[in-house]
């Protein structure tokens, strides 16, 4: 029997981490509802050092037409911007985590951590 409410792995203010999928809170405008992706449509995840080039002081869109952030007022504090290409699209989510380093964690145990 598949699991059809699979418990989160990670879950704080801003995403959510389940086995299948990643939902990103306050992500489309004007009413930041949410965007869930699943595990299966991402190619690879980055970690950057936050700086002007990665989204540092992105607080919510896109700088460039091509990577787009969910809202996060703090994100110039946070210590790492995570990239996420999708598979069959050029289209990029860029987005930070409280707890950045155990994000880091699982996605690494899951073999999706690579170069953008």
């Amino acid at each position: 029997m598949t699991d059809m409410f699979p418990s989160s792995t990670y879950s704080d203010n801003l995403i959510s981490i389940t086995e299948k999928d990643i939902t990103f809170r306050k992500y489309y405008l004007p009413f930041f509802r949410k965007k869930v992706v699943r595990i299966d449509e991402i190619e690879k995840i980055s970690v950057d050092e936050p700086s002007l080039m990665t989204g540092k002081w992105r607080l919510h869109g896109t700088g460039d037409f091509r990577t787009w952030f969910p809202m996060d007022v703090r994100r110039p504090t946070r210590d790492r911007i995570f990239i996420v290409m999708l598979k069959n699209g050029w289209f990029r989510i860029g987005f930070t985590a409280e707890d950045g380093r155990r994000v880091e964690e699982i996605f690494r145990s899951r073999g999706l951590i690579g170069d953008v």
